[in-house]
């Protein structure tokens, strides 16, 4: 078996019947699989998979971001869609959007902080909405919603029913946005992710899988 070039981060055990291969985004492989099986027949089943393997981590090491340069034509994701950068002159607000984003020339050293801003605003006017849409279409009751700065925690929900969902996942389709906030308001009643969890999640979203793993392999994306 040839598996040395392949970084194993953990091998994870569960009462599982199959193997699962996940490629991380530091691109390193984690194994989930069955409690009793054998580390030479997990070893087996990667040595089987290596070039999907190396192939995905290949996938993940090229697809890491650059840091932004705030220049012109540079591409930033909002709603899931790509709009280039322009920078403007005479323009009386810092950051304006219209099929593009419009960057006005003499805040450009503040430009990183400036976007932040401007979607952490989106994010504050657009979730709450989607939230308190889906909370009476569903019959939910929760207390209170926070946005916030969170890279990796898109959405969470507390003992104490306050939700929180972070602004980055505005630069997400709405779709994805709807999947997070639907796993969250479900939360509310099934605190953790049981099989009643994920079988209320799909009766409210039936194909919310297919979001689940967009958010899965473009999460490095949701990043400024």
């Amino acid at each position: 078996m040839n598996i040395e070039n392949i970084k194993i981060e953990k091998i994870i055990r569960t009462n599982r019947k199959s193997v699962a291969l996940q490629i991380t985004e530091r691109a390193t492989l984690i194994v989930r699989a069955p409690r009793k099986m054998k580390n030479c027949e997990i070893f087996h089943i990667i040595s089987r998979h290596k070039k999907w393997i190396e192939k995905k981590i290949e996938e993940v090491k090229t697809a890491i971001p650059a840091p932004k340069q705030f220049v012109e034509g540079e591409k930033f994701l909002y709603l899931g869609k790509f709009y280039p950068l322009k920078i403007v002159t005479g323009q009386n607000v810092p950051l304006k959007f219209d099929n593009a984003f419009l960057l006005s020339q003499n805040v450009l050293t503040d430009a990183k902080n400036i976007f932040s801003a401007w979607y952490k605003y989106q994010a504050k006017k657009l979730i709450p909405e989607r939230v308190e849409y889906y909370s009476q279409k569903h019959n939910f009751k929760y207390n209170k919603i926070n946005i916030t700065n969170a890279k990796k925690r898109w959405g969470s929900c507390s003992s104490k029913g306050n939700l929180n969902f972070s602004w980055y996942l505005i630069m997400a389709p709405i779709a994805v946005i709807d999947y997070v906030i639907i796993h969250e308001l479900v939360h509310l009643i099934e605190k953790n992710h049981s099989k009643n969890f994920w079988k209320k999640v799909e009766q409210l979203m039936p194909d919310y899988k297919k979001y689940h793993l967009w958010l899965k392999e473009h999460k490095y994306m949701l990043t400024l």
